[in-house]
């Protein structure tokens, strides 16, 4: 059974927090965390399938936390399950081909999608692609994607799951799409670019890659200029979000482990889990609980800062 869901955008989390940063406000969003800390399993949450597979991508809309549910099985064939404020769990859409999540200012789920090798978006009316091609090729398999209030957006484009389908890029990339359908390639340097994140005000793109480095990208006059080093040495660096603050909460895959850096690079605290890790979002009522996603394990962490839905 194909369920959409049934989500509605609230601008509390994913449009109010970058106004707070730009007018100085983000000092009352609370006290980001600081040294080490362990979250928790949540344990309603289990996996779907005998095969062994990863969660990805959480998203917190409205109330309530969904994420991609994949498989490691020929294709990697992935569903989107949603965890509800009273702990029920229930699959919403069951064969999303999907990697990373997003929402949209319409309140739209978007997907990084391996299946289709795509960026899609799921709406009451179905599944619509919003970029399918670069080039005249399509994608590896989308990762991971960040939606900038201008309605553009920017993903990764690794190999991690480019068998999912036949086709691919000569490079594992970094890209933007522009709200015309545009494409571009910000970044083709990079090998297996994974987490990306823009920061509060949208001026800043953040991305990781398999090369250990967070990178910061500028972004002027809507588009993104060179980037520079700003975290080096990371250990298997997956997905990420950040707080109110604008500091990054960047998940390192086998190190079973988040760690939180400031704008500017300084490391702030690091959040232990049971299992390997792959990404983590804001969510609760307040926003101040963070969620984080890896194998077969679901993890919150209540803060006393407030963070980004995705």
């Amino acid at each position: 059974m194909h369920t959409q869901p049934k989500i509605l955008f609230t601008a509390t989390l994913a449009a109010t927090l970058p106004l707070m940063a730009e007018n100085s406000l983000a000092a009352s969003c609370g006290a980001p965390p600081s040294g080490e800390l362990r979250a928790e399993r949540v344990a309603a949450v289990t996996p779907s399938r005998a095969e062994p597979g990863l969660y990805e991508g959480p998203v917190w809309i409205g109330d309530a936390l969904y994420f991609s549910d994949f498989s490691f099985a020929k294709g990697f064939p992935s569903r989107v399950r949603k965890l509800a404020e009273n702990g029920t769990v229930s699959t919403v859409i069951e064969d999303s081909g999907s990697n990373g999540l997003a929402v949209d200012a319409g309140g739209n789920l978007v997907a990084a999608s391996h299946k289709d090798k795509a960026l899609v978006r799921h709406d009451r009316e179905g599944k619509h692609v919003l970029a399918g091609s670069f080039k005249g090729n399509v994608f590896n398999s989308p990762n991971d994607l960040a939606v900038a209030r201008d309605g553009s957006i920017y993903f990764t484009d690794p190999g991690w799951q480019k068998a999912a389908a036949p086709g691919g890029q000569p490079v594992t990339g970094i890209y933007r799409v522009a709200t015309s359908g545009e494409v571009t390639l910000v970044d083709g340097t990079r090998s297996n670019p994974n987490g990306i994140a823009l920061s509060p005000a949208g001026d800043v793109l953040y991305a990781n890659a398999a090369d250990g480095l967070l990178m910061a990208y500028p972004i002027v006059k809507g588009l993104p200029q060179a980037g520079r080093v700003l975290v080096s040495g990371l250990e298997g660096a997956d997905g990420m979000t950040l707080d109110c603050h604008g500091n990054l909460y960047v998940t390192e895959y086998g190190a079973k482990r988040v760690r939180v850096f400031s704008p500017q690079g300084k490391p702030l605290a690091t959040i232990r889990v049971d299992a390997n890790v792959t990404n983590a979002a804001f969510g609760g009522k307040d926003g101040k609980t963070l969620y984080m996603t890896g194998a077969g394990a679901l993890w919150r962490l209540p803060l006393a800062v407030s963070g980004m839905p995705y």
